[in-house]
């Protein structure tokens, strides 16, 4: 048999990419690369979430060059996995022979750094050498695999252990997986043919007149409603960048956010609206389209940060130590001692979020951009 089962590139079930591009056989191919080092990575949410736990991809390739990397996660977050070629596999959890594969595959090393009884007991269940992270105990029970995961699982049974956090997610991740942390930047990587759309887009918005591209992501997640800036607050942002002429506003969000943003291209004649019924991957390549990006603590900040924009951050009710600015972020920080609630709904009047200005944006914009 002229066939390398054991290559990196054999899918088992249809011809190799090197054989359907060239036409290269076992026999003669310089592409073969035997699978070392196995990784196993569980990380199912949420997207932001998923896309921001790529930051530890630098780190394990440091660590084990000839590694073969496999992602296991949601059908969802797939697409954040496009041209990266950092993990070699990516599995889907609602894809019926997942579970068959984790206890039949062997892998060196899990990294699951999700304290879910959902994914935890997928971790208990692969067929790891070394498990570090969290698992299912026999009793249903969530329990760390190593050490250096206590910290966490602590974090997330205690707000108080939470709210006095210093450490970045990043960080935070790399020590549960014991590697050095180096900052590694977030992976999202755009195709030849999403740069071509990129400049398609840029014509046909008319970007092309403008010195400055701002753009603000008005939404945030279901979940963490109160991460949200309120709609009065764009409302008079949008009225004071009005005065800068060469500057165009971009809006972004999702399906929750057309009615908010409809609002705001209908009173602003020079607002640009991207949208809301984009894929993910037209999300990214519109988002890339802007300089800087005013966002709550939601995936469009794990994104622009990954397409090296920057970014002014919006928080509230979440953890803004643990975002990792990478010098690329500013946060702006209402000055009130409840943040770090992590509260679906508040009593307090104003909120959090309320208590942020749009004065205190267009400070940072002009800051950031240098304006005139």
């Amino acid at each position: 048999m002229i066939l390398k089962t054991d290559c990196k590139h054999f899918p088992g079930d249809r011809p190799c990419l090197p054989n359907k591009l060239e036409g290269i056989k076992c026999d003669n191919c310089s592409y073969y690369e035997p699978v070392g080092f196995k990784i196993l990575i569980i990380k199912l949410d949420a997207v932001g979430d998923v896309l921001r736990t790529t930051s530890i991809l630098h780190a394990l390739k440091k660590k084990y060059p000839s590694s073969h990397i496999t992602w296991l996660t949601r059908s969802d977050a797939k697409e954040l996995f496009n041209w990266n070629n950092l993990v070699d596999t990516v599995l889907l959890f609602e894809d019926m022979d997942t579970t068959a594969r984790l206890t039949s595959e062997h892998f060196d090393l899990l990294i699951h750094p999700d304290a879910s009884p959902v994914s935890s007991a997928l971790a208990s269940a692969s067929n790891s050498k070394v498990k570090k992270g969290f698992l299912l105990d026999t009793k249903g029970k969530i329990t760390p695999a190593n050490e250096s995961a206590i910290e966490w699982l602590e974090m997330g049974a205690f707000d108080e252990y939470k709210k006095r956090n210093t450490k970045t997610y990043q960080q935070i991740l790399h020590e549960i997986a014991e590697l050095e942390y180096d900052k590694g930047e977030i992976i999202l990587n755009l195709s030849e043919d999403e740069m071509s759309l990129r400049e398609k887009l840029f014509e046909s918005y008319g970007l092309q007149k403008y010195k400055f591209i701002i753009g603000l992501n008005t939404g945030a997640s279901k979940r963490w409603r109160l991460k949200q800036w309120r709609f009065e607050g764009f409302r008079e942002l949008i009225k004071k960048l009005k005065s800068y002429e060469d500057l165009a506003v971009l809006l972004y969000g999702g399906p929750s956010e057309k009615e908010r943003n409809n609002s705001l291209k209908n009173e602003f004649a020079n607002v640009v609206d991207t949208g809301s019924d984009n894929s993910l991957r037209e999300f990214f390549v519109k988002l890339d389209l802007s300089q800087l990006i005013i966002t709550g603590d939601t995936l469009a900040l794990h994104a622009a940060t990954a397409l090296k924009k920057h970014v002014i951050c919006l928080f509230g009710p979440t953890s803004s130590n643990e975002i990792e600015s990478y010098g690329r972020i500013i946060k702006i920080i209402p000055d009130m001692d409840c943040l770090v609630c992590y509260k679906p709904e508040c009593d307090f009047v104003p909120n959090c979020m309320d208590n942020i200005s749009a004065d205190q944006i267009l400070n940072k914009i002009v800051e950031t951009l240098r304006l005139k």
